[in-house]
């Protein structure tokens, strides 16, 4: 379990890493947010990878993720085809939406996984998710991701009361890092603890600090273990981390704790644990690393090698076909 945590993490890592380089390849010598291979905003997820691995870890076929604008850490983990994906990021016609969509708006029917630039947006889904599992039978769960800002949505409050009156199979997970866009937790909501709000609909709130994958892994599959039995939903709060900024491009001149931030990188403490328990060693780290590399330029490639859509099929694929 420990070496498939770290080496899923480390994938993600190496996946966001390749965005950012070929995002701000072309985007010289001034940054021009609609030039380049891959125009429009970028939001990624260095730094919560944790999240993505500690919960997708219990998740099964048939299970679905609903994903927050900065999705890509959960889709990977979720099992969505990296190729694919990364061809929509690029805008091309084998992405997952034939390039329509971008990287804020992944939808793979496949694995059920979407994500939405809408705050909040995948929350009530989720529910609607839950709802046709339990209605079926079917023991698959419903997990909601958002950040922590989307809990002073109302949609927040309405999913999980509804949740709870029906007692469905879903996991909400609400990613705390610190920041909503510049806004600091701490200024735009009442109280420490985001998990705390889950007492008001009888639910259990867990919260895991330090951005921990292991405590992460524990406390999402005990949350998924009571979904699938029929125990409703649970609400879990991760005290994670943005590595980098709201979106690329971000100067981040609001922050205060820049200075802190590469300390507190989840990646290498993990992988340092992991030695000295003997789980890795130097040739075991290499081969990780060196493999989640090649499949990350592998998707590059496939993403540049694919044909950008025809203007002439503006108007396809927009509303399905009866």
């Amino acid at each position: 379990m420990q070496r498939d945590l770290y080496q899923q993490m480390v994938l993600i890592r190496a996946y966001e890493e390749a965005i950012l380089r070929e995002y701000h390849a072309d985007k010289k010598p001034v940054f021009d947010i609609g030039a380049g291979l891959i125009p429009g905003e970028m939001h990624l997820s260095a730094g919560q990878e944790p999240v993505a691995a500690g919960v997708c870890a219990h998740s099964i076929p048939g299970d679905s993720v609903t994903a927050t604008h900065r999705p890509h850490h959960f889709a990977l983990a979720h099992g969505v085809d990296m190729k694919a994906m990364t061809a929509e990021i690029f805008g091309r016609v084998d992405g997952l939406g034939r390039g329509r969509g971008g990287h804020m708006h992944l939808f793979d029917p496949m694995t059920k996984f979407s994500c939405s630039g809408i705050v909040g947006e995948g929350l009530p889904v989720a529910v609607g998710q839950a709802l046709a599992f339990s209605r079926r039978g079917t023991g698959n769960v419903a997990i909601a991701v958002a950040g922590e800002g989307a809990a002073n949505q109302g949609a927040f409050h309405e999913a999980l009361n509804l949740a709870a009156v029906w007692k469905l199979p879903v996991l909400f997970v609400i990613e705390d890092n610190d920041w909503g866009i510049s806004v600091p937790r701490s200024a735009a909501t009442s109280v420490p603890s985001n998990a705390t709000r889950a007492q008001a609909y009888g639910i259990p709130g867990v919260r895991v600090e330090d951005n921990a994958v292991e405590a992460v892994y524990a406390a999402a599959g005990s949350a998924v273990e009571r979904a699938r039995n029929g125990g409703g939903p649970t609400l879990l709060e991760v005290h994670t981390l943005r590595l980098w900024g709201h979106f690329e491009g971000d100067a981040q001149g609001y922050r205060d704790d820049l200075e802190q931030v590469p300390g507190r990188d989840p990646i290498p403490g993990y992988e340092q644990h992991l030695r000295s328990a003997g789980v890795l060693d130097d040739a075991e780290v290499a081969r990780i690393r060196g493999g989640a590399v090649e499949l990350v330029e592998q998707a590059i490639d496939f993403a540049k090698s694919s044909p950008e859509p025809d203007p002439s099929t503006v108007g396809n694929y927009v509303f399905a076909q009866a």
